[in-house]
């Protein structure tokens, strides 16, 4: 894991920011040798709308048939 004093963060945060992003390897930021803070990629979320609701719901019963009786249907008298 790289390492890289505060100072020197503060002035090329946003090119240590892309590097993270791009290689995926975490950056140590030091004060005075000791570590404060890693900075580390964010996890991808997937934008797919397809299979997001995978899990979340359970069939029970019937879903084939109707809800009500064929006979208390106007539109078939």
């Amino acid at each position: 894991m790289k390492q890289i004093p505060a100072g020197r963060f503060k002035t090329c945060c946003l090119a240590v920011m892309d590097q993270v992003q791009a290689t995926g390897e975490p950056v140590l930021v030091t004060k005075h040798g000791k570590p404060v803070v890693k900075l580390v990629p964010a996890e991808a979320k997937d934008e797919s709308i397809f299979g997001y609701m995978v899990g979340k719901a359970k069939i029970v019963g019937d879903i084939i048939s109707p809800a009500t009786p064929i006979e208390d249907w106007d539109a078939l008298k």
